[in-house]
């Protein structure tokens, strides 16, 4: 049994958000030991925010990555705790699934502002929408790029017409 692990299979962040009633499944524990937690879109923020006033004042890093071909896209939020006169920072990774029809999730722009380059990068490469993020925009291609780039299902173009390259 990992070290922040109950005994019906969740983890201390899993445990502490159910027992504040905020939904959440876990998933288990990675190779280092961190807690993977699933939410749900709509309850992200509410989360966020609790977990930020728990203690997680850092997004170390915010990415996002497609499920496979007809499935869904993640978008994937690593949470840092850090305290002065902690020796290991505590970190937990949370998990949003969303379909890519409906591939829309509140932003965390507002409470971690670290968030900016990596959801637009995340919108850029997947498609997917961050609501009420203050400059979503692409960052990485041309803003006449039709598709996302990092989609399984993606169809590479026959041709690419290069602008400004040297």
């Amino acid at each position: 049994m990992a070290l922040s692990q109950t005994k019906d299979n969740r983890g201390r962040i899993s445990t502490w958000l159910a027992e504040n009633k905020f939904e959440n499944r876990p998933l288990g524990f990675d190779y280092q030991g961190v807690e993977i937690i699933e939410i749900k879109a709509q309850d992200l923020p509410s989360i966020a925010v609790a977990l930020y006033a728990y203690g997680f004042n850092y997004l170390r890093c915010q990415c996002a990555y497609d499920v496979g071909p007809r499935e869904k896209l993640a978008s994937v939020y690593f949470l840092t705790k850090l305290e002065d006169n902690a020796d290991q920072p505590e970190e937990i990774c949370l998990k949003v699934f969303v379909s890519r029809e409906n591939c829309s999730i509140p932003s965390v722009f507002w409470i971690w502002k670290t968030a900016d380059f990596q959801e637009r990068e995340s919108f850029d490469m997947f498609g997917i929408i961050y609501e009420s993020h203050p400059h979503l925009k692409r960052i990485l291609m041309p803003d006449s790029w039709i598709g996302w780039p990092l989609r399984k299902d993606y169809i590479t173009p026959d041709f690419f017409e290069l602008q400004d390259a040297y």
